[in-house]
């Protein structure tokens, strides 16, 4: 249907389409794209034994610095940028929280330079909201479970690398950038600021970092304001990031690294949602108003301190210390009602607490067997204290949870013939909760009292894992790969524990605080014809001890069932010619679960736990020395399940980005959701059937930023 009052909005993506030729013959290059395609050997440092990309028997994707910059000139938000880069990863929400955004319809785990991100323990879905992504050099991520690094990668690994100092004495980097709805409303509006200076003296290196951005509030298409949520927002949100780096080089083959990251993120509050209605298609949106609380908040601190030694007595030694502090609040809820002192009604808000201290030790040896087999060995140790609090009644929600984990492991790697590796590797887990006695807190009778009490205890745990492939070359341009690996998990102890409802539990005979093991079989095809490329794989990750997320009674309960998870990737590339470059994907996944206990799944996974199937297409184009454009579509098809309250009806976004080499510096013009699509997001679609999270996704969003090196 046409809408005359959107007309001037409509004749915008389309006159940008068509002033990019005109604009090609005046410009003369940004090296946004420039080397985006570089063929050079890629380590992966995501895997311990340092696996090249492209040579591995499981599928990796990297990431690269040129690609996180295309996305951040359209959009800011990390889980858009994971979502249009990794296949199988769930569409973002759009929010501070990431619930529902699942990695190969599992949990995948964060990391920052090998530190963990993620918070098992208590999932509060903030996890890939830790780093501003300025900070990152790229973004390496391993599909389906792994135990390479221990804990939470059910699903895969997304690892972030931070930069690294640049070559000479003294760089710099600048950055501004402003973005808005398209109608220019002044709450739409917001800007970011980021600075960087390294350099290397000697055998010091260093670097600085520093970002700030202000984001204004979110419009749909059809130009109401996105509801807002208490689980945590974006929208209308200060962040600041400060990374300083330090490294010395005792000589050529040993180096030491401190680094730390300080990442916050707050609310500015002012706004309050407004229930939509799901059965009417009426969206959650927003007026302004005061809820009464705190903001809400993410603040991280990430250190981390490494050494390493690349021949010590013909091996290869890497340490690694780090420590992470993690403090998230919710919003304010109406699922915590409380009588203050003067007899009021208030409503409490939550705020999960997680301190983790942790140690890597992996030592390597190439060359053994006539130069065929390589050896990659390790330990691990992990300490996490986790806790979830109410904030202004100071009662315990969760209690405080210490988490203690030690592994060992050994990887080979053993290449048979020229054509022909074969890698295998196990990894011994022993781990240990330990819980203190603890009283919860009902909230069944309409405000906060005291529960039940629970006696504490300390369950343990012992997993072996196990992993094995084989990558064959068939052709100089084809190779045949296959893969089984496990990972290990626990389910959410938070939920768990705070859900205890009978009088004499205690926490050594809660069945459910059993790990999960999630199975994934893996097999595919890489091709590489010099400017084209292509790579399938089919996988299944199944767990007959798994977790299904669903709601009851406003709260999310982790269901432990058998859960069993198919889907095909597919992604390829074809440079054109030197400055035209096609890339796209297709992911397509099923899962089901075993509902009624009787060992066989049966019920379909929601939104909540699996992406739908996705199609994304992209065009890289260097119009001349200049000018270069980014465009990329992503349709997400449709999809029945046998509960019709999250059948989901599919959509299609359009990004744009252009860029500009000016005499001095880079300009980028972003233009997000081109065609103004108005759309329901995937997530209140498809995972959460709830008049309060009715949430539309954005509509345009114009993004102007300028850089500059010096």
């Amino acid at each position: 249907m046409f809408y005359p009052e959107r007309f001037h909005r409509r004749l915008l993506p389309l006159a940008i389409c068509a002033a990019l030729p005109t604009l090609a013959q005046a410009a003369a290059s940004d090296e946004m794209v420039a080397e985006e395609l570089s063929l050079d050997t890629v380590v992966v440092s995501a895997t311990r034994a340092k696996s090249v990309a492209g040579e591995t028997p499981q599928k990796v994707t990297v990431i690269t610095r040129e690609q996180i910059e295309q996305q951040l000139a359209i959009s800011e938000d990390p889980g858009a940028v994971l979502s249009n880069l990794i296949p199988s990863y769930s569409p973002s929400r759009q929010k501070l929280s990431n619930s529902g955004e699942s990695f190969r319809g599992r949990s995948a785990l964060y990391m920052i330079d090998g530190v963990p991100q993620s918070n098992p323990l208590r999932d509060g879905s903030r996890d890939s909201y830790t780093i501003d992504l300025s900070m990152v050099e790229k973004i390496e991520v391993i599909h389906g479970a792994s135990a390479e690094h221990g804990l939470g990668a059910t699903g895969g690994i997304i690892n972030f690398v931070t930069r690294s100092a640049d070559s000479g004495s003294l760089t710099q980097h600048a950055g501004i950038s402003v973005s808005s709805d398209d109608d220019f409303k002044s709450n739409g509006q917001g800007h970011k600021l980021d600075y960087r200076i390294s350099g290397q003296n000697g055998a010091w290196d260093f670097l600085g970092a520093a970002s700030v951005q202000r984001r204004g509030m979110f419009y749909s298409g059809d130009d109401e304001l996105i509801g807002n949520n208490y689980a945590g927002e974006t929208q209308n949100s200060d962040s600041h990031d400060i990374m300083a780096k330090l490294g010395y080089w005792l000589d050529d083959n040993q180096n030491f690294e401190f680094s730390i990251n300080r990442f916050e993120l707050e609310g500015r509050g002012g706004y309050v949602p407004v229930p939509g209605d799901r059965d009417a298609g009426v969206a959650t949106t927003a007026e302004r108003g005061d809820d009464g609380g705190d903001p809400e908040y993410n603040k991280v601190t990430t250190a981390n301190l490494t050494y390493s030694h690349t021949d010590w007595f013909g091996n290869a030694v890497d340490v690694q210390l780090y420590s992470q502090r993690f403090r998230s609040q919710f919003g304010t809820s109406p699922y915590f009602p409380y009588i203050d002192g003067s007899g009021d009604t208030r409503y409490d808000q939550t705020r999960n607490e997680s301190d983790k201290l942790g140690a890597k030790f992996t030592i390597n040896r190439d060359g053994l067997l006539n130069d065929r087999l390589s050896l990659t060995a390790g330990l691990d140790v992990l300490q996490d204290e986790t806790r979830q609090t109410l904030v202004h009644t100071g009662r315990t929600y969760v209690p405080e949870t210490e988490f203690d984990n030690r592994a060992v492991f050994l990887q080979g790697d053993l290449k048979v013939t020229d054509s022909l590796l074969f890698q295998a590797g196990v990894r011994h887990e022993r781990a240990s909760l330990d819980v203190g006695t603890y009283t919860t807190v009902d909230r069944s009778g309409g405000n906060l009292s005291d529960g039940v009490v629970v006696g504490g205890g300390s369950p343990d745990f012992n997993e072996t894992l196990y992993n094995g492939g084989i990558v064959y070359q068939a052709t100089p341009w084809a190779s045949l790969y296959a893969n089984y690996s496990e990972g290990f998990g626990m389910p959410d102890v938070g939920r768990v524990l705070r859900g205890v409802s009978a009088a004499g539990s205690d926490v050594d005979n809660l069945l459910e605080l059993e790990p999960i093991v999630t199975d994934n079989r893996e097999v595919g095809v890489r091709f590489d014809w010099d400017r084209y490329g292509l790579e399938i794989s089919y996988y299944e990750s199944n767990s007959d001890l798994g977790e299904r997320l669903s709601l009851n009674n406003g709260v999310w309960v982790g269901n432990r069932e058998k859960t069993e998870i198919s889907g095909i990737e597919i992604t390829a590339d074809a440079k054109l010619t030197d400055s035209h470059t096609l890339t796209a994907s297709y992911t397509r996944a099923d899962g089901e679960s075993d509902t009624d206990g009787d060992g066989k799944v049966d019920s379909d996974l929601n939104g909540a736990n699996i992406a739908p199937d996705t199609l994304k297409l992209a065009w890289d184009a260097r119009w001349s020395e200049r000018l270069s454009s980014h465009l990329r579509a992503s349709h997400y098809f449709d999809r029945s399940i046998d509960d019709d309250r999250y059948d989901f009806d599919g959509y299609t976004l359009v990004d744009l980005g252009v860029g500009y080499r000016l005499p001095v510096g880079r300009a980028r013009l972003g233009v997000e959701n081109l065609f103004d699509r108005d759309y329901f997001t995937y997530y209140s679609q498809a995972a959460r059937a709830s008049d309060d999270y009715n949430f539309k996704g954005r509509g345009r969003t114009l993004k102007l930023s300028y850089n500059v090196d010096f």
